[in-house]
């Protein structure tokens, strides 16, 4: 954690269809907080339904920042999220707010909260090499040439990730030095004290009805009409960031006809579940947080104890 003679900021973790987004509009209105949204796919505008973001009539209750700041042609980076959080929590803070960021991407909190380092920028002719290598060679072997370079950077990625393994590759080539070296020897700098608030679901079991009955209602929603506008623009493809997230990744291959609907809404599922036991994983890197088991009955609690921390780190 960062000294705690600096002013706060918050940061409300959890899995997906763990109900941070519920908890976090339950706090706003009855604290000063301001949320700053910390998920890679809500940044894309027209991808509502299945990033469950919130409603029109929730955000008036209770604005995010980060949300609909992209069209899903483009990217965000996490160097871009970091730039944007900084600006935002000095901004709520003049505003005589503290800063809540809630969400579930968790490399971003992870550059948040442990710094993210000054990475060279991209090298395109590598990129080329390592594009046409992949395309003779698959991904699966430059992932095991990566697992000798950086075994512990390589256990962090799927060995079909191609961009971050070429990323990985790319920066060892043009440095010497190693993606997990790079991140240990930078730290973040910030004037601020950062508070973790992590759910974590006592009941696997039942996080995963919840994801399953979450699933049914997005279709329900209009998931697919989402999917298909989409689709029908004409200038997206399943490589874009933005359609890599679980649920558009199935329905791309759905639309493009290589998977039945049931198989799509079988694999969409599979792949949120997945997806929470990563994030699930992930929240083990923050093991002095304050932890919540059930966002509903511990609302007063939680409500105290940011009370407690924001009296002594005031923002003012």
């Amino acid at each position: 954690m960062l000294p705690s003679s600096k002013p706060t900021f918050f940061c409300l973790i959890g899995p997906t269809a763990s109900g941070k987004t519920a908890l976090a509009i339950e706090l706003v209105q009855r604290l000063p907080l301001e949320i700053i949204s910390v998920d890679s796919a809500m940044v894309y505008r027209g991808m509502n339904i299945g990033t469950a973001k919130p409603t029109a009539d929730l955000l008036r209750i209770a604005p995010h920042h980060l949300i609909d700041i992209r069209d899903p042609k483009e990217t965000y980076s996490v160097g871009q999220f970091c730039i944007d959080a900084i600006q935002l929590i000095q901004e709520i803070i003049d505003r005589g707010k503290i800063p809540l960021f809630v969400g579930g991407t968790m490399m971003y909190f992870n550059a948040l909260l442990n710094g993210l380092a000054m990475l060279p920028p991209a090298n395109h002719l590598l990129r080329e090499q390592m594009q046409q290598r992949a395309k003779k060679e698959g991904w699966l072997k430059l992932h095991k040439e990566l697992t000798d370079i950086d075994p512990q950077g390589a256990a962090k990625i799927m060995p079909t990730d191609g961009t971050r393994i070429q990323r990985a590759l790319e920066v060892y080539w043009m440095t010497g030095k190693t993606l997990s070296q790079w991140h240990l020897e930078t730290h973040p700098n910030y004037s601020y004290s950062a508070t973790v608030l992590k759910i974590v679901p006592p009941n696997r079991a039942i996080l995963h009805q919840r994801i399953h009955d979450r699933f049914e209602d997005m279709m329900a929603q209009g998931f697919l009409k989402e999917l298909n506008d989409l689709y029908e623009r004409g200038d997206l493809s399943p490589a874009l960031p933005a359609l890599r997230s679980a649920g558009y990744k199935e329905g791309w291959a759905y639309l493009s006809g290589h998977l039945s609907l049931d198989s799509m809404i079988e694999l969409a599922i599979t792949a949120t579940r997945q997806l929470a036991k990563r994030q699930i994983t992930w929240l083990k890197k923050w093991p002095h947080a304050y932890v919540i088991e059930d966002t509903q009955q511990e609302i007063c609690s939680i409500e105290e104890h940011i009370q407690k921390v924001f009296l002594h780190h005031p923002s003012d």
